[in-house]
């Protein structure tokens, strides 16, 4: 069940837009849950600048069959013009946790 789920993660420059984010996929259920990291420095180059912003992490728990649509909802709902994603597998954890978030991230 371990390699069903995924964590993906975007990150964005408002807190309110990433309680946005969050919910939305959660009530949409192209997500089991995420979590809001708290804002953080990112230093990174954009259109040949050195930029450096506040930014929250949104951790996304899905499954593989739920990341594409859960990528597109994302993409569409972000006020980036070129948002953060990027996924992990999980390749470990409770059973009874990965069997819930696979439940919760059903259509």
């Amino acid at each position: 069940m371990a390699s069903e789920i995924v964590i993906a993660q975007t990150t964005i420059d408002d807190e309110d837009q990433a309680k946005a984010l969050a919910r939305g996929a959660v009530e949409n259920r192209l997500a089991a849950c995420a979590h809001i990291d708290p804002p953080f420095t990112a230093v990174y180059r954009w259109k040949g600048t050195i930029e450096t912003a506040q930014e929250w992490r949104i951790s996304y728990k899905t499954t593989t069959d739920r990341l594409p649509e859960l990528a597109g909802w994302v993409s569409k709902n972000h006020s980036y013009e070129v948002p953060e994603w990027i996924t992990l597998p999980v390749t470990g954890g409770s059973e009874a946790y990965l069997a819930w978030a696979v439940e919760e991230s059903k259509p």
